[in-house]
């Protein structure tokens, strides 16, 4: 079925605001046999019960870039019941001009791997990268501050993707080499050419990890220190150990010392089962500076609102430097925020001029955002308009 909201807004000018989404296409995907959803380039509301499917969406979207998706699934974990195989398909405006995107799930030759495409192009899931930069906010994440830091690092290399796609490339690699090194020493295969080799991989891919962080927060840090009214301002830091050292010492002395902690500590991490040291370890820090207490202080109200204030300065950031605002993908944030919040929040979305899907189970909930945006309801995986 086809589903294609009235057009109740101006479509946004891709080429200089907001790249998108026009026409998605999803065939067998989670709960969908097959579905396609129109729209503009804006905003779009998907309302609905809960279990109707409305995540399951956005999930979609979240895999026309690389990586996991917003619920980190296995690629078979995304099969509906009864098929082999998944499929999701866009005619999107990219930061690199209109085009279509595909990717899905192959399982020829008896193997899973994601397969993507590009114009028809076939090409590795890498390469969607920066073309759509996507963000997003679930109910998941609602406790990220009370977490392990795993799931903060994960939040910010998200983030930093939008700008730098390497950055995805990079930590991928870091991962490898660091996952070799380790069976290396499980194994008791104390080659030490080999791992000297590994242990300098680690070192030149971790320090760029770094600096890729270090990067961003500085960036960032501005935009959030001027957020005003609904959503507070906020200052961040990265707690790590080439991130710190990066602030008073050139990078090529940082990868040395890395490889030489790395080096020294063979046998610790042998005993351990587990590198003990390195970017893969490192946190984020965030404050709130109203309060001026630690975000993990704050009330859960204060931490979501936190959270957004992020998600928005990034997406400012991304538009001063890039010209380019991320698709940004809100599941069930209306319901989580009071009325001012809410309607604070529409109003950013709506300046930032960019794609923004949203999900709740109640329609009025988005009564402020008007005709601002388009409006779909989805009941049992069908899509309708309106």
């Amino acid at each position: 079925m086809v589903a294609t909201a009235t057009k109740d807004t101006a479509i946004i000018d891709p080429v200089t605001r907001g790249a998108g989404v026009r026409r998605l296409m999803v065939t067998d995907f989670r709960s969908y046999t097959s579905a396609v959803l129109e729209s503009d380039v804006g905003p779009i509301v998907l309302t609905g019960p809960n279990g109707a499917g409305k995540t399951n969406l956005l999930e979609a979207v979240s895999m026309l870039s690389p990586g996991r998706g917003l619920r980190r699934a296995t690629l078979s974990a995304m099969v509906r019941n009864g098929a082999t195989r998944w499929a999701i398909a866009a005619e999107a405006e990219t930061t690199e001009g209109a085009c279509a995107i595909g990717t899905g799930l192959n399982t020829d030759n008896g193997m899973e791997r994601r397969v993507a495409r590009i114009d028809g192009e076939t090409v590795g899931p890498a390469a969607l990268g920066g073309l759509l930069p996507v963000s997003w906010l679930t109910p998941q994440m609602d406790r990220l501050f009370l977490d392990g830091a795993s799931a903060r690092r994960r939040f910010v290399d998200r983030l930093i993707f939008g700008f730098d796609p390497g950055h995805a490339t990079r930590s991928n690699a870091y991962e490898k080499a660091m996952r070799e090194r380790l069976r290396l020493l499980k194994d008791g295969r104390m080659d030490t050419a080999w791992l000297s080799a590994l242990e300098a991989q680690m070192a030149e891919h971790g320090v760029a990890i770094a600096a890729a962080r270090r990067a961003w927060s500085l960036r960032i840090g501005g935009a959030l220190r001027q957020m005003t009214g609904a959503f507070p301002a906020a200052e961040i830091a990265l707690q790590g150990l080439a991130e710190e050292a990066l602030a008073t010492q050139p990078a090529v002395q940082v990868e040395e010392d890395l490889a030489t902690r790395w080096r020294d500590g063979r046998g610790l991490d042998r005993h351990a089962g587990r590198t003990a040291a390195g970017p893969h370890r490192s946190d984020l820090l965030v404050r709130h500076v109203a309060k001026d207490i630690p975000a993990e202080q704050c009330s859960t109200g204060e931490q979501k609102a936190l959270l957004i204030s992020l998600i928005l300065a990034d997406a400012r950031m991304q538009l001063a430097e890039r010209g380019v605002v991320p698709i940004l993908l809100l599941d069930e944030v209306a319901a989580h925020l009071d009325s001012a919040r809410r309607s604070a929040l529409f109003d950013e979305i709506s300046e930032l001029g960019g794609q923004a899907w949203l999900t709740g189970t109640d329609r009025q909930l988005f009564a402020t955002f008007g005709t601002r945006a388009q409006y779909f309801g989805i009941d049992g995986s069908l899509v309708t308009p309106g």
